[in-house]
């Protein structure tokens, strides 16, 4: 029996040695073992390469505004473990995660026996989720993140209202596979025979397979630019101002305190979503509630300004689908400031390509690295980049001291890269 807080979240890290088990068998096991909470639940299910997290945040605080308990499911976390499991924002009790995890123990231990093999730390986390919101805090919808690709992920056990795949692009191609046919069939696996799909892709071959796969699950498809359509109006200091039309009617005068192009497409995802739950499950929304949920989200190391003068932004764009969106948003808000980057990456990515899009813009790149098992040396990033205003620290609080030591108050310093990185940096900066 676990008696305190570290202790259960150091054995749900421990299962992380058990790396990454495709398929859904021990997590349909061990769900029945426990009454399988998660046919209690009304679920939105969201996967997609980027912008799962900040779509996630669209949808709960405008249903929060229109009076709703909003259980949430999200990765990797920034501040606190329990930040993952929520509702309304507000993270799951320590207390609460004792239990749980006494009650789920047992049953890991007996998978773990048998031949289905020992439950991941990603497939525990899962089932704690839907135990939580299913036996504990009963919340009147939950959304949930999908951890990696789709088709086998852990989440794929609940049969969404609707799914939203904000993008298909390259990411986790270790285990995804390299070509984006592929990394889209993956994705699309979380697309359930008659459950209508929400999607933001744009490439070509992507939304082929996507409608492909729809249409053989007879899914009806709403895609960007197609079934509903978003127009960016202008760019202020406070964020992005559009507005989004669908089937079932159109909304002026929206504005996001997110900043960048990739952000209002995430709010239209939200959107489409949320119209779509209006129109065919009576949830009720109004037009005020939809623009004061919109704006007043925020989501953390997501473009996030820490400090000014010089101005501190965290960003984790961790492959080179984030990065271009990120150029863009600098490009977009700050082109007239000097850049510098702080830049650290986890041992699967192509670093040169993934930073390709900064080059132009940036007048310094300073590599570094953190504790963390796939993160990649300071040196060995250094040398895989062309670029050539660079230099390297291998520890980090050294590459960020130098970069403040050779900027003024007017230049702005972007810390990105991994999530994992920018969590730490993030934690550091802000204590």
């Amino acid at each position: 029996m676990f008696q305190s807080y570290d202790e259960a979240v150091d054995w749900i890290h421990d299962l992380l040695n058990h790396g990454i088990k495709p398929g859904l068998e021990r997590m349909e096991w061990m769900l029945e073992q426990l009454g399988n909470p998660e046919r209690r639940l009304k679920t939105i299910h969201v996967g997609g390469t980027n912008g799962k997290g900040s779509t996630v945040t669209y949808m709960r605080t405008v249903l929060e505004e229109a009076g709703y308990e909003v259980g949430t499911f999200t990765s990797p976390y920034i501040e606190t473990f329990t930040e993952r499991i929520a509702i309304n924002g507000q993270p799951i009790s320590e207390e609460d995660l004792i239990d749980l995890c006494n009650r789920v123990k047992p049953i890991v231990e007996i998978a773990a026996a048998s031949p289905l093999g020992s439950p991941t730390e990603f497939e525990v986390i899962t089932v704690i989720s839907l135990l939580y919101f299913g036996t504990v805090s009963y919340p009147d919808l939950v959304v949930m993140e999908v951890g990696l690709g789709g088709r086998f992920d852990s989440t794929n056990v609940i049969h969404p209202l609707v799914s939203v795949i904000t993008n298909v692009g390259y990411d986790h191609t270790h285990i995804l596979g390299s070509d984006i046919k592929q990394i889209a069939y993956e994705k699309a696996g979380i697309i359930k025979s008659g459950v209508p799909l929400i999607t933001t892709a744009e490439k070509e071959e992507v939304l082929t397979l996507l409608s492909e796969t729809a249409r053989m699950k007879n899914a009806k498809i709403y895609r960007l630019t197609n079934e509903f359509d978003v127009k960016h109006l202008t760019i202020a200091d406070e964020g992005e101002h559009f507005q989004f039309t669908s089937p079932f009617g159109s909304f002026e005068n929206l504005v996001i305190e997110m900043k960048g192009e990739h952000q209002v497409k995430n709010a239209a995802a939200a959107l489409m979503a949320l119209d779509y739950l209006r129109v065919f499950y009576g949830i009720h929304l109004e037009k005020e509630m939809i623009q004061r949920g919109l704006k007043r989200a925020s989501w953390p190391g997501r473009f996030e300004a820490l400090q000014q003068e010089p101005l501190v932004i965290v960003d984790g764009a961790h492959n080179p689908e984030g990065v271009e969106s990120l150029s863009n948003t600098l490009q977009n808000h700050y082109s007239e400031k000097r850049i510098h980057v702080v830049f650290s990456a986890l041992g699967d990515k192509d670093i040169e390509s993934m930073l390709q899009p900064l080059y132009p813009i940036v007048e310094s790149l300073t590599f570094t690295t953190f504790d963390f098992p796939r993160a990649v040396k300071a040196r060995s990033l250094y040398d895989r980049s062309t670029f050539k205003e660079k230099s390297f620290y291998e520890n980090w609080n050294d590459a960020i001291q130098s970069v403040f030591d050779r900027t003024s108050k007017e230049d702005l310093i972007i810390i990105t890269g991994s999530l994992y990185f920018v969590s730490e940096i993030r934690n550091y900066l802000k204590n």
